[in-house]
């Protein structure tokens, strides 16, 4: 399987190491071509998304926003995207956070050019995909999906088949995003409580993920915030901001009211009104430090 990838971030290119590792072939594209230094395996460096295409058998992408994957996807400036070039019965997996509304054009577009569409979107952060730990969540048809399986076996512990339709991928990325940010902002809240009343915040932090939880995304989160440690970030708050508000639209769209999305929508805007919009998204904690004059 030759296999196009697009996207060498964060997460994009742990991933491509580790589909390298399985002995993948590779063709990469990123607007940053130094990006791709250091991968070691069967790669090629391509010079734009429909060289990554021309010749596939899957391209997966890995980009910021909707903006990103439309403009790789469909094209800009008279340079034509990878639909133009991915052969019929070729397949397009998106791993990108993006909206339900850009998946199901997407799913339409391929369509109509004779070529597949998976939504694939992960849960896991950037020491997840080095570790080969995300956990894929994949929408689309299932002979489709068998064959991308292979692929998904290499970059994560585990595959979510959520159905047919490929948006449905991207509701429950939303969705579960969603809950992580709500989480965040439980913290935050929590952990100005505690100080305030005289609690260090990692006794108040081991009691949590003790007594309660035992969870790992609570304790790595938590850690986070008790020690103030918002830089590097793993996912930019600017990136969460994003996701609050596709996943806002995309609730509005089959009227299910989400007011706790209001909230974390305008703390985490506050906060890249502070200009804290690269910083881990966990920062949104510092807006309830901030309230309680911390």
């Amino acid at each position: 399987m030759q296999v196009g990838f697009v996207g060498l971030g964060n997460m994009g290119r742990p991933i491509v190491q580790n589909l390298l590792r399985a002995g993948v072939p590779v063709s990469v594209y990123n607007r940053t071509r130094a990006k791709a230094d250091g991968l070691e395996g069967a790669l090629t460096v391509a010079s734009s998304p429909d060289e990554v295409a021309a010749g596939a058998d899957v391209v997966m992408t890995m980009l910021a926003d909707d903006r990103a994957v439309e403009q790789v996807v469909f094209g800009e400036d008279a340079q034509p995207g990878l639909l133009a070039a991915l052969p019929k019965g070729a397949v397009h997996v998106s791993c990108s956070t993006i909206s339900v509304a850009l998946s199901r054009r997407l799913a339409a577009a391929h369509a109509a050019a004779g070529q597949d569409y998976v939504a694939a979107p992960v849960f896991g952060r950037p020491e997840a995909a080095r570790a080969q730990a995300l956990w894929v969540v994949a929408g689309g048809a299932p002979d489709v999906l068998d064959r991308c399986a292979p692929l998904f076996d290499a970059i994560g512990q585990g595959t979510f088949r959520v159905g047919d339709d490929p948006a449905t991928a991207n509701a429950v990325k939303l969705a579960g995003n969603f809950t992580i940010a709500a989480m965040l902002e439980t913290l935050g809240e929590a952990f100005a409580f505690v100080r305030k009343s005289g609690v260090p915040p990692a006794l108040f932090l081991q009691i949590l993920n003790g007594a309660l939880y035992r969870s790992p995304i609570y304790g790595n989160y938590g850690q986070l915030i008790a020690d103030g440690h918002f830089e590097p970030a793993g996912f930019a708050l600017r990136l969460g901001l994003k996701d609050v508000r596709l996943a806002l639209d995309a609730a509005e769209a089959v009227a299910a009211p989400m007011p706790l999305g209001s909230l974390l929508h305008d703390h985490l805007l506050a906060q890249v009104a502070c200009g804290r919009g690269s910083a881990d998204w966990s920062a949104i904690a510092e807006v309830s430090a901030r309230n309680a004059g911390l």
